[in-house]
């Protein structure tokens, strides 16, 4: 069928197939784009994969049992049989390695979680309240920020049992006000907002605005904190450890890894110093690697 021309002389047009409606993308989908489009947090998303997927599966994967000694032996070089070598007690290296990980990883993201759930509800009360609350909340925040993370560890664990729990509840009680702040900041530039305000009119209470409407729209930013805070806290723990007031034998970190094998450097038995080392870098780049791409792929103003 042809559709009769509006103007004399002029050939009739037919009508051609209707055009395309193209829905809008969706905000997951666009962040997933931008996300997958990060190379370098893509890589770090799974380099951390494999390290979590590789320590808490440690009792399926490492090649011998956890803690089984051979005096005889002793320490050797990395072979076919052991990849990375044995220690002073003739144990496999790379099993001590991955069960050690469970522990630096799960105090990463324990004091993750810890941190970042206490520091949001902190930050995003005090940003809503606003006047007096919010100046005592930030001066208390204050105070903690100027507390040495490591001194009060130390003081801890020789208090305290030294355990990753204790290491946790240590980190995870320094380490929300940064989050806290953030969040407070993001807070008091949406209470502004038309959506606060007609919640506000309707009736709604604070804790249905903070939950309902506040934290969806700081999804982004508390993500990327989170993820970026257990780089910190393993870095932390490393620390101590290597300082040696941290996780205690029989226990092991990767940080007491290193302290145990800090004067092996230059000797042949310097392949025990490189393991743990390299696993904390990995494990710390991946991280901030992720953290970049998180912090790129919530960007609403990203168009790269």
């Amino acid at each position: 069928m042809t559709v009769p021309s509006l103007y004399p002389g002029q050939p009739a047009e037919s009508p051609g197939p209707p055009a395309p409606v193209t829905a809008d993308k969706s905000g997951r989908r666009l962040v997933m784009e931008r996300f997958l489009r990060h190379r370098m947090a893509v890589a770090g998303l799974f380099i951390l994969s494999a390290l979590m997927i590789c320590c808490y599966g440690a009792a399926w994967i490492a090649p011998y049992p956890r803690n089984a000694q051979n005096l005889l032996t002793g320490a050797l070089a990395p072979s076919g049989q052991h990849w990375l070598g044995t220690d002073d007690l003739g144990r496999d290296y790379l099993t001590e390695l991955l069960y050690a990980g469970q522990v630096s990883l799960t105090v990463g993201l324990g004091v993750a979680v810890l941190s970042t759930a206490v520091g949001t509800l902190v930050g995003a009360a005090s940003g809503l309240i606003g006047g007096w609350i919010d100046e005592l909340i930030m001066r208390v925040t204050d105070l903690f920020l100027i507390i040495p993370a490591i001194a009060l560890l130390a003081l801890a664990m020789q208090t305290l049992s030294p355990s990753p729990v204790t290491i946790v509840l240590v980190l995870a009680g320094l380490g929300w006000t940064v989050i806290a702040r953030v969040v407070r900041s993001q807070v008091i530039s949406l209470r502004e907002k038309e959506f606060v305000e007609a919640a506000l009119v309707l009736g709604a209470s604070r804790t249905q605005i903070i939950g309902r409407h506040l934290l969806p729209n700081l999804l982004g930013v508390i993500i990327v904190n989170a993820s970026l805070s257990v780089a910190a806290a393993i870095i932390l723990e490393s620390t101590l450890s290597f300082l040696g007031f941290g996780i205690q034998p029989p226990q092991s970190s990767w940080g007491n890894m290193l302290n145990q094998a800090a004067g092996l450097v230059g000797t042949p038995k310097d392949y025990l110093l490189y393991a743990p080392g390299v696993a904390i870098l990995l494990t710390v780049l991946a991280v901030n690697f992720l953290g970049d791409g998180l912090r790129d792929a919530f960007d609403h103003q990203s168009r790269q």
